[in-house]
């Protein structure tokens, strides 16, 4: 049973509540191309600046997981959006990341894009690549030995995509 999420537009105020289990995933090394020792300041720029938008999801009060959405290209290829997921570790198996990428997919389409990408799926993460293809996003392009896992060394990445329009 998937828990009952608040989703909503995250605030500045958020980055405090989402950097304990912003920063133990990235330091993992095992699912995002960010620098494992990224300060927290860095991770701001990169999650909460950076992207058009960034959403928080919110069970009880307390912010569980995250996302943000951009366009995945300029100009020609603005029409093509780019989502990153994160779910606090002890929440993960709850269903959230697939209510967060369900819900990244109807505001990208109110926003105007016309797809989603996902430039760097760690082949390795398996729970993420199964949950995009049951959530119909298809492999599009693998990367040999384009992340350098911190467990596993240099493994692949795969490009993912969905087209949003009917």
């Amino acid at each position: 049973m998937a828990l009952s999420l608040n989703i909503r537009e995250a605030q500045l105020a958020d980055w405090d509540r989402i950097w304990p289990f912003f920063s133990d995933i990235v330091r993992a090394g095992d699912s995002y191309p960010y620098s494992p020792d990224m300060s927290k300041e860095e991770g701001f720029q990169q999650w909460m600046v950076m992207p058009q938008f960034t959403y928080v999801a919110e069970q009880s009060g307390e912010v569980v997981a995250t996302y943000y959405i951009k366009p995945n290209q300029a100009s020609l290829g603005v029409h093509v959006s780019n989502c990153g997921y994160i779910v606090s570790p002890s929440y993960r198996g709850g269903g959230i990341a697939s209510q967060l990428c369900v819900h990244s997919q109807s505001i990208a389409i109110k926003l105007g894009y016309k797809a989603m990408q996902f430039n760097l799926v760690v082949a390795s993460n398996s729970a993420a690549v199964h949950l995009w293809n049951k959530l119909g996003f298809e492999t599009v392009g693998r990367l040999l030995k384009a992340f350098d896992h911190q467990k596993l060394g240099f493994v692949d990445a795969l490009v993912m995509y969905k087209w949003l329009q009917d």
